[in-house]
């Protein structure tokens, strides 16, 4: 019989990440305190709506399905931002909803929009010099 307490968490998982210090814990907590819903909220978004993008545009990762279920959930989400975040991912939206329209038109798999031919606001042509594939991260 060893010598180790029975719950040490590093003997449970050897190939699994180092238990945090106090003073990591502490810094976490610091950090928990400061951010806000809606940043997350805003993360997320940039992250679901590239992906959604990359599920359209790159031949071996083209998943339509994916796509449609990124793209109600950016729409969704977006109610949920602040005004300057929603009014900034618009285009963004847009432009990854025109991508889903015309791929899912040429491989002939049901609608040329999510939700039945409910295009997004401000569906449309992208604006001259900037190319669909082009992927939106907050800032930009």
């Amino acid at each position: 019989m060893t010598d180790e307490p029975l719950n040490d968490p590093a003997s449970e998982a050897p190939d699994g990440p180092p238990p945090l210090t106090d003073e990591e814990r502490a810094m976490l907590e610091a950090q928990m305190k400061e951010i806000r819903v809606e940043d997350l909220l805003t993360q997320t978004v940039a992250s679901v709506l590239n992906l959604s993008a990359r599920r359209i545009v790159k031949e071996d990762e083209v998943d339509l399905e994916q796509a449609r279920i990124g793209i109600e959930a950016v729409r969704a989400i977006s109610a949920l931002l602040p005004a300057e975040v929603a009014e900034a991912i618009r285009e963004p939206l847009s432009q990854v909803q025109l991508l889903y329209a015309q791929q899912s038109g040429q491989s002939g798999e049901g609608e040329a929009t999510p939700q039945g031919g409910q295009p997004g606001p401000d569906q449309g042509e992208p604006p001259s010099g900037q190319g669909p594939s082009k992927l939106w991260t907050p800032g930009s």
